[in-house]
């Protein structure tokens, strides 16, 4: 890639970085008002699974392949980090969560605006490791839902490609996730929660 185009790509990133903090404080401070005075807590930047790869213990075969320095299990980050947790403090269930900010193509804009991958970087929570380990730390363990929740912000919540790409992954699971469009209030966020999710954590 040219290096004219990397430093487009870079500062792309870096504004839809910035957008998607501002997308993640706001969820915050949602949450925090809406659980206020109640046995749940929000949890920002959870890390819960911060060293959960350092713990993998590779065959002897593999080690003996690889470069294996010392590691130091507690202080190496290796591991996931959610952008959110809701915990419920009276039975310690845990929902982990993931906020994706990004663009879309929409009304006035080109299919081209629906590029980005924030939306594709969630798959690894579907992965048969993690899924596993969400499930043994959030101690969620009931099959008709999975231990983590998606919300979407920004254009990507009225893309017409990008709903059927999600509607597809995520198939008969679609509590799990959240299109948290423009014209929605702070309550239909808190509302789905409420209805489809809380249930698990009690």
């Amino acid at each position: 890639m040219a290096k004219k185009e990397l430093a487009g790509r870079d500062n792309w990133q870096t504004q839809s970085g910035t957008k998607a903090s501002k997308a993640e404080k706001n969820l915050y401070k949602v949450f925090k008002e809406h659980l206020k005075g109640t046995e749940y807590i929000l949890h920002e930047k959870p890390k819960h699974l911060k060293s959960l790869y350092a713990q993998v213990h590779l065959p002897d075969y593999v080690v003996s392949q690889i470069y294996n320095p010392p590691i130091a299990i507690e202080t190496t980050k290796w591991g996931v980090s959610p952008d959110f947790a809701i915990e419920n403090t009276k039975t310690g269930k845990i929902l982990f969560g993931e906020i994706k900010r990004q663009d879309g193509w929409v009304e006035g804009k080109d299919p081209s605006a629906g590029r980005g991958n924030a939306h594709e970087r969630l798959c690894k929570l579907f992965t048969l490791g993690l899924l596993k380990a969400y499930r043994a730390i959030g101690r969620i363990q009931a099959e008709n839902i999975l231990p983590f929740w998606v919300v979407f912000v920004g254009d990507i919540t009225r893309d017409p490609k990008r709903n059927r790409e999600v509607a597809f992954w995520f198939d008969e699971y679609d509590k799990n996730f959240f299109m948290w469009r423009p014209e929605m209030t702070d309550k239909d966020l808190t509302d789905h929660f409420d209805k489809y999710l809380r249930a698990y954590l009690e």
